[in-house]
């Protein structure tokens, strides 16, 4: 393999790792250029045996040897490597956690063949922190959660912070921007899906009295960190759950919130 060794931080060959701390730049970006970025060498592995291509890497010296099975698996690909200052420089920020790798973002899959075989889904209406996102996604795949919904305006699964936060499980679990929002909702419900609201209202149902229904095919939505769920969110679904609350304290924030909800509502089959 042929490694390029950089002596400048306005090398246009690696225009994929700039400004990565500019939030707003980097989720019109990614998506646009159909790229997302891949931070620690455990991610990027995740990322590979999840199928995806990559299109660089990004590494200090040190890091060679660590990942040498990666390089030799992919000659064609070209490994940047450069002092650690230096990649601080394109980077924004210090380059800690290995090396990093501009993949190439897959095709997105079609909504009903994401739902073809799929019992339980989580929904994520306008959550905007990347960190929830990133630890919702964590949950998802640990606790049975077989596709994930995103809403127009929510969060990018595949930005930076996404991916670190969800230790590269985001790869694992497959999932879908939804364009009608919140009309979509009725694609689950015609596909026999039990849509509900994880929202603290007047008639929520408790978590575990949900549980104890056992819904052969469940999607449960998350609102929006703050607001909360849309009052048209609200009147498309068929019921609200709540998850019981002691000591005068009225919601968890929405990561641990779901993985509260994915483990009572998982799928006893």
């Amino acid at each position: 393999m042929t490694f390029h060794h950089l002596d400048s931080a306005d090398d246009p060959r690696v225009s994929d790792y700039t400004q990565l701390t500019d939030v707003h730049l980097r989720k019109l970006r990614e998506p646009v250029e159909g790229m997302y970025i891949a931070e620690s060498s455990r991610v990027l592995r995740r990322a590979l045996a999840a199928g995806h291509r990559p299109r660089s890497f990004f590494l200090a010296e040190k890091w060679v040897e660590d990942l040498a099975d990666v390089f030799e698996q992919y000659p064609d690909v070209p490994a940047y490597i450069g002092s650690a200052a230096l990649l601080e420089a394109i980077t924004g920020f210090h380059l800690h956690r290995g090396a990093m790798a501009a993949m190439q973002r897959p095709a997105p899959v079609p909504l009903p063949e994401l739902l073809a075989g799929a019992r339980r889904v989580a929904v994520l209406e306008d959550i905007v922190d990347h960190t929830n996102v990133g630890a919702i996604f964590r949950s998802a795949a640990a606790l049975g959660i077989d596709a994930v919904l995103v809403s127009p305006r929510c969060g990018d699964p595949l930005y930076r912070r996404s991916v670190r936060v969800s230790m590269g499980t985001v790869f694992q679990v497959p999932w879908a921007r939804l364009e009608d929002w919140p009309g979509d909702l009725r694609v689950l419900q015609d596909h026999g899906f039990t849509v509900a609201a994880l929202e603290l209202t007047g008639d929520a149902v408790d978590v575990d009295d949900l549980a104890a229904r056992r819904p052969d095919k469940l999607a449960l939505v998350l609102g929006t960190e703050g607001a909360g769920m849309s009052d048209a969110t609200l009147a498309a679904v068929d019921l609200a759950v709540k998850i019981p609350m002691r000591a005068g304290v009225d919601s968890l924030n929405v990561a641990a919130a779901s993985a509260v909800a994915f483990w009572e509502l998982r799928s006893r089959d």
